[in-house]
């Protein structure tokens, strides 16, 4: 029998002024300890890092410089932005929906409620941890190293870690489903495949929608960054501009990739409200 969660009970006091406020015993001494943690762990990683902050102060007048010539776009290779970012948003897409059913069929097996298989959930679960503890970048360049460059390579390896993150939450919305219910199911006769397809993934339709609109905005993001090391897109047309001072065309390339991740996250935005 599970032990009674503990509740926080604040209490009110009254200062000299009369003025009222309200505390709790238990977050006061976490707070000033978590803030002494933190304060630690800084000043340690600052002397690790040796960071010259009279060289990072010499230079930061210069980021305005930089955004100033940023902010001069030059549209002569419109043509090549528009296709670019057209390329990553291709990439993004198919990455997610290839990682979308692979999450879903991974889920299943990771939810510990659904054909309650211990060593199956635990098995599932540890691969696709190992997976998720692989940053995106690396998958990129494992898969560039097997295809070649180009957006193969970067659809490949987005699908890894995609992948890895939709078979985490989808399995914790799947277990999320009152046990009661899949009970309830069972005893009429239902199949476990059956109990999923037509109960569980219907309630559990709107939290994968979150999810994926979440996952998009992340990928489409990552397209941006792995296409500086040679993973196609809009990414190396913004990395192979500033590298070359074309400032005009790689600030125009930036504003484009700020506007579709803004036009992305509306679109989900409007898609939950609408649920």
């Amino acid at each position: 029998m599970t032990e009674p969660a503990k509740t926080i009970t604040p209490y009110v006091v009254r200062d000299r002024k009369n003025r009222i406020s309200v505390r709790c015993a238990q977050r006061n001494t976490f707070i000033p300890g978590f803030l002494i943690v933190a304060a630690v762990l800084s000043a340690i990683s600052l002397l690790y890092l040796q960071i010259d902050w009279l060289k990072l102060l010499s230079r930061t007048p210069e980021v305005g410089g930089v955004f100033w010539e940023l902010a001069h776009f030059d549209f002569s290779n419109m043509d090549l932005i528009l296709s670019s970012m057209m390329e990553t948003i291709s990439i993004a897409v198919l990455s997610l929906l290839y990682s979308l059913l692979l999450g879903v069929i991974f889920g299943m097996l990771a939810a510990r409620n659904i054909f309650r298989i211990t060593w199956l959930s635990v098995l599932t679960q540890s691969f696709f941890t190992f997976l998720r503890a692989v940053p995106t970048p690396v998958w990129v360049l494992l898969m560039m190293v097997c295809l070649g460059m180009g957006a193969e390579a970067g659809v490949a390896g987005l699908c890894v870690h995609t992948t890895a993150f939709f078979t985490k939450s989808f399995a914790q919305s799947f277990e999320s489903i009152p046990d009661e219910t899949l009970e309830a199911l069972e005893v009429t006769g239902t199949s476990r495949l059956s109990i999923f397809t037509n109960a569980v993934l219907p309630a559990a339709f709107s939290q994968i929608v979150a999810w994926t609109g979440m996952r998009l905005e992340t990928n489409f993001s990552e397209c941006a960054i792995l296409g500086m090391v040679g993973a196609g897109g809009i990414g190396f047309i913004i990395s192979r501009n500033l590298q070359g001072y074309e400032y005009g065309t790689a600030g125009l390339a930036i504003l484009l990739v700020f506007l579709v991740a803004y036009i992305i996250e509306r679109i989900f935005v409007w898609v939950k409200k609408r649920l």
